[in-house]
C-alpha cells in the first residue's frame, strides 16, 4: 500500500534560485512519515505510547527535477523493510506525472532516555510488514 502526503511549496521553503531548498525535502518527508502512521491508525502520540520513537539513522536522497514555489507535491510513501528495531520508508516525490526526487529513510526505534535502540512493538512491526507485503504485490 502506498500512502500519499500532499504538500504545497511555500515561499519560505525556496532558495535564491526559486527551487524548493534541498533540506526541505527531508522536513516534508518527516511530516509524511507522521501522516503515514496516522493513516495506519497511529498518531505520533499513539506511537510513543506503544513504545515507538523513530529516529533517522540513514537517508538516501536523489533529485531528478526541481520543485518551485507554489508547486503541489505528492510524497508517495511505502514501507520497504521492517527489521527487529528498524524500518525503512521510501518517498517518491511527484509533481503531477513528473518524478522530482526519491528519498529512502531508515529509522531506528529508540529508547530516548537511554539513547539506545529497542525492538519495535510486535503490533507495529506486523502492521508495517503488511504494508511491505502489499507494496511487493
Amino acid at each position: 500500500m502506498t500512502f500519499v502526503h500532499t504538500h504545497r511549496v511555500r515561499y519560505h521553503e525556496t532558495d535564491a534560485q526559486s527551487y524548493l531548498f534541498n533540506s526541505r525535502y527531508l522536513e516534508i518527508a518527516d511530516v509524511a512519515m507522521t501522516e503515514f502512521f496516522r493513516h495506519l491508525g497511529f498518531s505520533y502520540g499513539d506511537l510513543n505510547a506503544q513504545g515507538v520513537d523513530p529516529s533517522v539513522v540513514n537517508v538516501q536522497l536523489s533529485f531528478q527535477a526541481p520543485a518551485f514555489f507554489d508547486d503541489v507535491l505528492d510524497f508517495h510513501v511505502t514501507c520497504l523493510r521492517v527489521g527487529r528495531t528498524s524500518f525503512a520508508l521510501e518517498h517518491t516525490v511527484m509533481r503531477d506525472s513528473t518524478q522530482l526526487a526519491k528519498i529512502v529513510v531508515v529509522y531506528v526505534n529508540v529508547e530516548a532516555a537511554q539513547a539506545a535502540a529497542r525492538p519495535l512493538p510486535t503490533a507495529i512491526a506486523e502492521l508495517l510488514s503488511r504494508d511491505v507485503a502489499s507494496a511487493d504485490s
